[in-house]
């Protein structure tokens, strides 16, 4: 049996479990958690030594800068699409029309961070600490810095290149041992969600759940998929069945940081070249939040619609810039978005009590938009290295099955 057929027995054994064993469900979570701090303990070393390996291997710095801007722009551009995909959504849905609030619980507001702010913060002051308090957007920075520098340093930094290189390498087959428990690992965590949330809290946010999920298929099945055949010229089946990995993980445990390592794996069955992937892939797990995003969008119109608040075109265009610009700045982690949610709301004048009101299913959201998080991260890979002329075609139009084959025989 292949592995993402193990892992979505896991998943489906796991909503069983939990609609069965309820609250005991719980005693099932230490497993899955133990799951999430092996593959996030992968996450810094596997960051810092691709990145750095794969700025060095651009080449000329200019190679780099021209690998960023479309990496970049890819990533704008789509999650651009997303917000609006959210908002066109959640306009024919009204997710909040009919809603009673009643007394709205006090919630602790969490502090929001302004533009400026945000930006200085990127910058390190000591790396050593970013990396021991895992602070993504400060490693990604210190690497591209530390990796033009040694792109420049010609023979001299031969040595240390190649002990990242050596590192990234030890990472990769630590994040197959690692990857191999995951149908355990998502079998716990989909059990004690389940076990916590029943069916019953599905029902009375059936319209947000529902808006949420055909604005996040809307976006993986249209934008992505339509970028990647147009584009890459990549099947868009091939696509998403080498992606269906990562984007099971994700959807268990809502994080894009502990799906990352069965993401770098996609990337190379996509035919995506070790120097892009290892550039695109660090960038995308901190600033290409597509699934967040949109959720912000069509929560925004939820909690709008529940308080009875008519939002214009300005408004709306308004949530559109916000939202992408939340995005960037969103931690990948269960229910950063939640917290970057905030700053769309205030935006538009809307209540931050309304996050009270999400904050009750925010895991089951959180399950769909993570989901969309990975199949644009894992998408951005094949599309920059088409525009680059680097994507091997063939490994791409290679079947899961026989690329699982050949490794096998390695």
């Amino acid at each position: 049996m292949k592995l993402y057929h193990k892992i979505l027995l896991g998943l489906i054994l796991g909503i069983i479990a939990g609609l069965v064993l309820g609250d005991k469900a719980a005693y099932l979570k230490p497993i899955g958690d133990i799951f999430i701090r092996c593959l996030r303990v992968i996450v810094v070393p596997l960051i810092l030594s691709t990145l750095i390996t794969g700025v060095v291997s651009t080449g000329d710095v200019r190679n780099l800068g021209k690998l960023g801007f479309r990496t970049v722009a890819y990533f704008m551009g789509t999650t651009t699409v997303a917000v609006v995909i959210g908002l066109i959504v959640a306009n024919f849905v009204q997710p909040g029309t009919g809603l009673s609030l009643g007394e709205i619980a006090a919630i602790q507001r969490p502090e929001t961070v302004g533009p400026m702010e945000m930006i200085v913060s990127m910058f390190p002051i000591n790396p050593m600490e970013a990396l021991a308090k895992g602070r993504v957007l400060q490693i990604i920075v210190f690497a591209l810095l530390f990796g033009a520098g040694l792109s420049m340093t010609g023979e001299a930094g031969e040595p240390v290149k190649k002990f990242f290189e050596g590192i990234a390498e030890v990472m990769f087959k630590v994040s197959d041992i690692v990857i191999s428990f995951a149908p355990y690992g998502v079998f716990a965590l989909i059990a004690w969600t389940t076990g916590k949330f029943g069916l019953d809290i599905l029902m009375p946010m059936a319209k947000l759940i529902a808006a949420t999920f055909l604005a996040c298929a809307a976006h993986i099945l249209f934008t992505y998929t339509g970028l990647i055949a147009l584009i890459a010229r990549v099947s868009p089946m091939d696509f998403l069945k080498k992606v269906m990995e990562p984007a099971l993980v994700g959807l268990s445990t809502c994080s894009a940081a502990a799906a990352f390592p069965f993401s770098m794996r996609a990337q190379k069955q996509l035919g995506v070249p070790k120097k892009v992937f290892g550039f695109t892939m660090p960038m995308a797990l901190t600033i290409n939040m597509d699934g967040t995003a949109l959720y912000q969008s069509v929560a925004a119109m939820f909690v709008a619609n529940a308080f009875g608040i008519e939002l214009t075109l300005t408004q709306q265009a308004t949530i559109v810039l916000t939202a992408v610009l939340a995005s960037i700045g969103t931690a990948s982690i269960p229910g950063g978005g939640l917290i970057m949610l905030t700053m769309v709301l205030e935006s538009v004048g809307l209540p931050l009590e309304g996050i009270a009101i999400v904050a009750g299913i925010d895991r089951i959201l959180d399950m769909f938009r993570t989901t969309t998080n990975i199949f644009g991260d894992n998408s951005a890979g094949v599309v920059v290295a088409s525009l680059g002329g680097e994507l091997d075609r063939e490994v791409a139009a290679t079947s899961l099955d026989q690329l699982e084959e050949a490794e096998a025989h390695k």
